[in-house]
């Protein structure tokens, strides 16, 4: 008996389907591979890590990526979902890797080594911005004044020198400032708090640039010198005022 090929049936779903050939296929079973999602029957072989092809698209940003171990961590950082905490401080981390470089706040390890002067930091893209001052790049420049600048973070926030954009607000006076930085120096004027102590003297200051001026009365270190006279000040504020002798 000759058959229509429209009315071939599918045990397995009861749809309709084509031909003899649909119905073989839907009886088949497929697998779906974790890293990409393509489908193949069962005995197939389905090999990444010959061609390492980014076959992992990331639809909200478009990002590929060759491991799905990767795009985990992507997914993790796009949906700021922070899995990974630290047992000190419990700060909270979307990437084991960040938790690792934050534990080393803790244990002041100080693996990267600065080959000019043996300073030593605790990550290496602190090493590559400490570089700079040795060499004297500046590779960040301002597109308003062109001023250059060896960090993209020192970058932005002169910026907002143009932009007049003060994001951080004292609660206590409401004095704006543009970094978070000067708003913590400025703060300590309300709390009276001195962090920084002298390790001769054991006098206390506010401020860890006051207490690096003060040091130098203990060393008589004199850094700042006129370039007239050569004479040498301890701290620059002495330089200017010795300048105006000079203007006078």
């Amino acid at each position: 008996m000759e058959r229509d090929e429209k009315d071939l049936n599918c045990d397995l779903s009861a749809k309709t389907v084509d031909s003899d050939k649909n119905v073989n296929d839907k009886n088949k079973k497929y697998i779906a591979c974790e890293i990409c999602g393509q489908k193949q029957l069962l005995n197939e072989k389905h090999v990444h890590t010959d061609t390492k092809e980014k076959q992992n698209p990331y639809v909200e940003c478009n990002k590929d990526f060759s491991d799905k171990r990767s795009l985990n961590g992507r997914f993790q950082t796009r949906t700021k979902e922070k899995l990974f905490s630290c047992f000190l401080c419990d700060q909270k981390y979307s990437r084991k890797y960040d938790l690792n470089l934050h534990l080393r706040t803790h244990t002041n390890e100080k693996p990267f080594s600065c080959e000019v002067c043996n300073k030593f930091f605790s990550h290496k893209s602190n090493l590559n911005t400490h570089f700079r001052t040795h060499i004297k790049e500046k590779p960040f420049s301002c597109d308003v004044c062109s001023k250059k600048y060896s960090r993209k973070y020192d970058l932005n926030m002169h910026f907002r020198t143009h932009t007049n954009e003060e994001l951080f607000c004292c609660d206590v006076c409401g004095k704006k400032f543009s970094k978070k930085i000067d708003l913590e120096r400025h703060y300590r004027i309300h709390t009276n708090e001195k962090p920084f102590s002298c390790e001769i003297c054991h006098k206390d200051f506010s401020q860890k640039g006051n207490l690096n001026t003060h040091f130098r009365t203990h060393t008589d270190d004199k850094p700042f010198s006129c370039n007239r006279s050569g004479k040498c000040f301890s701290r620059k504020c002495d330089l200017n005022r010795h300048h105006r002798m000079h203007i006078n």
